[in-house]
């Protein structure tokens, strides 16, 4: 007698089916994790390199690579950098499909992104349309691209802290974090400007391997395997010239007396109005208390000493109006995420040798 087996033909949805693909995939030890980065036209060379030259020193203890890396485009043909040259990918959107993360690499922001927020109907598309299951990682600017495609709504991000402003005006419903290197907001990631995008494929790195893998990459890569403090320490602040309306007097008065004690009391009767009054004029005005500004000026003050001068850290403490170098520690550390003496040995100016 012989027996039959009936064949029944499953089809699966194929989004369903490229989630159930991922999981086997995953669970091979030896497929490396897959990643594809995106190159849109006006992408920035320096970031684009970041992500292959960080992940590609990643190994396991047999020395096998940890991840495979493709650059890809929209269509596979030649992608315009902002730099004057155009470069050649080998792989088109298909490879989107197949990959575990996917990286936007840095574009440089068009006018009608930057006015309104528009995006390229095929990007948006193409984001949308994302596996859930696909981790997805933009670089400076590109954060623009993600929260324009919806993808960063209700989530923590960042962007290169020239543009947060206006990242913030354009896109209300994400939680703008401009004193950062990178923000980690589970499935989606985002680094700040050019080199944070080091320290984001270093952490993910970190995440999904640990820190000795990580600390081993950084090596090859001669970088660090972590930096001290975000962003806010990159960010210059100019003081605005004082004005000759409102508190703008007693503003400029302050600034050419940062060193000495200062209170409320003393720029309220300076202004010769009521501590109440002159504290809601100043608000209004300046958008902070008039504590919160001084604070803001005397940081400001010692970071221009830190800078230009070999000046002992509580002498500057002194100078700056803190009164002390525990004081000014603190202040720092509080606005910047910084010491002084990290500070000033990442932006003093090196004493030219004779």
């Amino acid at each position: 007698m012989v027996s039959f087996s009936l064949m029944i033909p499953v089809f699966i949805p194929r989004p369903c089916f490229n989630s159930v693909l991922k999981d086997v995939v995953r669970k091979i030890r030896a497929m490396p994790h897959r990643v594809a980065v995106l190159a849109l036209d006006g992408v920035i060379p320096f970031d684009l390199g970041i992500p292959a030259r960080v992940l590609s020193e990643a190994h396991d203890a047999a020395g096998r690579p940890l991840y495979d890396i493709v650059t890809c485009s929209l269509d596979g043909t030649q992608v315009h950098t902002n730099a004057g040259f155009t470069i050649q990918v080998r792989h088109d959107r298909d490879a989107l499909a197949q990959a575990d993360t996917i990286v936007v690499a840095t574009q440089e922001p068009s006018t009608a992104m930057l006015t309104a927020g528009e995006l390229d109907p095929r990007v948006a598309e193409l984001l949308q349309t994302l596996d859930p299951a696909t981790r997805v990682v933009s670089t400076c600017t590109s954060a623009f691209i993600l929260a324009a495609a919806g993808l960063l709504d209700g989530l923590a991000a960042t962007t290169h802290w020239a543009l947060s402003d206006r990242f913030a005006a354009l896109f209300p419903a994400v939680e703008v974090r401009p004193d950062v290197l990178f923000v980690d907001a589970g499935r989606v990631l985002t680094s700040a400007g050019a080199a944070a995008g080091i320290d984001l494929f270093l952490h993910i790195v970190r995440t999904d391997h640990g820190a000795s893998i990580a600390n081993d990459a950084a090596r090859r890569c001669v970088v660090a395997p972590w930096r001290d403090g975000g962003q806010a320490q990159f960010i210059a602040h100019p003081t605005l010239p004082a004005s000759s309306a409102g508190t703008g007097p007693t503003r400029a008065w302050a600034l050419a007396r940062l060193d000495q004690p200062l209170s409320l009391a003393d720029l309220a009767g300076h202004a010769t109005m009521t501590k109440r009054t002159f504290s809601r004029h100043f608000v209004a005005e300046m958008g902070v208390t008039p504590l919160q500004w001084l604070i803001a000026r005397r940081i400001d003050r010692a970071r221009t000493l830190l800078e230009s001068t070999d000046m002992p850290v509580e002498r500057i403490a002194t100078e700056a109006g803190f009164g002390s170098a525990t004081l000014l520690r603190q202040h720092m550390h509080a606005a910047l995420r910084v010491t002084p003496q990290h500070y000033r040995r990442t932006f003093q100016a090196p004493v030219p040798k004779t």
